[in-house]
């Protein structure tokens, strides 16, 4: 017996010794604490993320519920080990937590009182174990400060990031982008009172030159992560925060965030880990689809250029096909204000296809067109009296030349197809376009890179053009154009002979009838600027059926008049230039088509000079 007492003493000596060393060494792991009894051995140890605290039971059991259960539980056996898993906030926040229970002062604040307020509920530093305990410490800390002040409540929902979501439980995030979006809101309006005054006549209006300081908000909530950050815009919005402040910040968060990462920019610095590259394009695409969905229902209320580039990144990064369509729409609502360079998507994710994604193009133009077939003219009656261009005419004429400038850069592409190409060109309605030089132009460059098409293929290219439409340089142009089809060829001359017919009437016709040409033009000219476009364009089309009648009976009179032509060509070089006018102006005269107008259905020369090219009058 007394030998086994020896070795039952000597087994308990070295289990003292051990933990004797393993308190001394643990001691030492925890960087000598100075807040820790220094003068009571410790009986616990509390593991954290890897991180040993040699700790006392009785300061933590006082104020942590989690603690005293796990020592009741356990109290009959020889514990004095635990290891807190999943804590929030890591070895960090505990020793902050621990420091509580043994009654050392620290500072409460917006770096740490998220953290804090987590911890407590974690280890259950509630009102139940001890009075004034971390928990309500915390959250009477976030209530009476952190709220109140909004670049507080950024710092708080940064580190809420790593919280998640016990932040969101103890609704830590709910307070804080409820109270930075009713400060932002009240700076908004305070800043909309200071730029009240009083005009001369002592009426009171917004100086709409004084720059607004109510939007210095956001660039502080461009740091947060996307998920915080839409929270917050959302409830901007409940708030009634202005949609130009709204569309600023996106426009500066996208800009922040989409732009700082090199590898989705620059190809030549992609990373080689391709679960990287995957990772920050999975983040940028949330960020695309997110600012999509917060964009405000206004026109105008951030830049076109700006929604072009979301479209390219969202066609680059492959975003869901909502976002895509709900940008398209957006930019065909306000397509008028776009640039050539906007229209310019690169093809990102198809080899060997066209250079510029056409069916995106293709989409936008449809909304545009859709748009201004669904828009209902309320203001028409003004527009007429006045003789303005309504401004969706306005819209639709700049569209037109935007369109044909895009035509013509796209269509040196070999790639790109004839039914692409005449699937845009088509698109607009057919009053879109005034002058089809564009239109001409970039036909003459297709055909020029695509010289493999058939005759009918050409054909079918050239029905796009109306040629009454060309001016006289592209006219001159497209008469001498080899690419172009034979009966193309033949209606630009036949149209540049009725050109110069029409020049020839108007320059030596009788002195008599001049009077009252110049008053059938102006008559005519106040009747077009009475009528809406569209009802002129109509009229326009009446006169150009009329005018194709009239025109059909002069033909077989044409030949005849350029022998007259010729034959005067002679006379002028043989007779001196006085009688040489007499004599053209009597024979002219009995030839002019506008000379008897007694019929009720003939063509005034108002009707006849609307299909000529104005410049054509200006040159002669």
């Amino acid at each position: 017996m007394d030998r086994c007492d020896k070795q039952m003493h000597q087994q308990h000596h070295q289990q003292l010794q051990q933990q004797l060393s393993m308190s001394k060494s643990a001691r030492q792991r925890c960087n000598n604490y100075e807040w820790i009894f220094s003068d009571v051995p410790t009986d616990i140890t509390i593991e954290v993320g890897g991180r040993i605290f040699a700790l006392h039971k009785y300061p933590l059991v006082s104020k942590s519920g989690r603690i005293r259960k796990l020592v009741a539980e356990h109290r009959d056996s020889d514990f004095s080990k635990i290891e807190l898993l999943n804590l929030p906030g890591g070895a960090e926040s505990f020793e902050l937590a621990a420091k509580f229970c043994y009654g050392v002062n620290f500072e409460i604040t917006s770096s740490n009182v998220a953290q804090l307020f987590c911890v407590s509920d974690y280890l259950e530093m509630t009102e139940e174990f001890a009075k004034d305990n971390l928990g309500s410490r915390t959250e009477t800390y976030l209530d009476s400060v952190v709220c109140k002040r909004l670049e507080m409540c950024v710092e708080v929902l940064q580190h809420c990031e790593y919280l998640l979501p016990l932040a969101e439980e103890l609704k830590i995030v709910n307070k804080c982008t409820d109270a930075i979006a009713s400060k932002a809101c009240a700076e908004q309006i305070a800043s909309s009172f200071s730029r009240l005054e009083y005009s001369s006549s002592g009426r009171l209006h917004m100086n709409k030159q004084t720059k607004c300081d109510g939007d210095w908000w956001i660039e502080d909530i461009s740091a947060l992560r996307v998920d915080l950050y839409q929270r917050i815009i959302a409830a901007m919005k409940c708030r009634g925060v202005r949609p130009e402040s709204i569309g600023a910040s996106l426009v500066n968060y996208a800009q922040k965030i989409l732009t700082k990462k090199s590898n989705l920019w620059n190809p030549s610095s992609q990373p080689k880990d391709d679960m990287v590259v995957s990772s920050i394009e999975h983040e940028q695409r949330l960020v695309v689809e997110a600012i999509v969905s917060l964009l405000p229902v206004e026109k105008l209320v951030v830049p076109i250029s700006f929604l072009f580039g979301l479209l390219r990144t969202a066609v680059l990064l492959d975003c869901t096909i909502a976002s895509r369509l709900d940008l398209e729409r957006r930019i065909g609502s306000q397509l008028e204000m776009a640039t050539l360079d906007d229209l310019l998507i690169p093809s990102f994710r198809h080899a060997g296809d066209t250079l510029f994604d056409v069916d995106t193009v293709h989409r936008i133009l449809v909304n545009f067109s859709q748009q201004e077939d669904s828009e209902e003219m309320d203001d028409n009656s003004a527009y007429e009296s006045d003789g303005l261009d309504s401004p969706s005419q306005s819209a639709l004429l700049k569209v037109a030349k935007l369109v044909d400038n895009y035509l013509a850069e796209i269509a040196a592409d070999a790639n790109l197809k004839l039914s692409k190409f005449l699937v845009i060109a088509e698109t607009l309605p057919a009053d879109a376009r005034t002058n089809h030089d564009g239109l001409y132009r970039a036909i003459d460059i297709y055909l020029k890179a695509h010289q493999g098409l058939s005759d009918l293929e050409k054909k079918k290219l050239c029905k796009l053009i109306d040629f009454q439409k060309l001016s006289q340089e592209a006219g001159a142009h497209a008469a001498q154009n080899e690419r172009l089809p034979l009966q193309s060829i033949v209606q630009v001359l036949y149209f540049e002979q009725v050109r110069l017919r029409n020049a020839l009437c108007c320059s030596y016709v009788e002195t008599d009838h001049k009077p009252m040409h110049q008053s059938w033009r102006i008559s005519s000219g106040a009747l077009s600027a009475a009528m809406s476009p569209r009802d002129n364009y109509a009229s326009l089309r009446r006169e150009n059926r009329e005018l194709k009648l009239e025109l059909a009976r002069l033909r077989m009179r044409l030949n005849d008049l350029e022998k007259e032509h010729v034959c005067m060509k002679k006379d002028m070089q043989k007779s001196n230039s006085r009688k040489f006018m007499n004599s053209f102006s009597r024979k002219f005269g009995r030839m002019s088509f506008f000379s008897h107008t007694t019929s009720r259905g003939s063509t005034s020369p108002s009707k006849q000079s609307q299909k000529t090219d104005p410049k054509v009058f200006g040159r002669n």
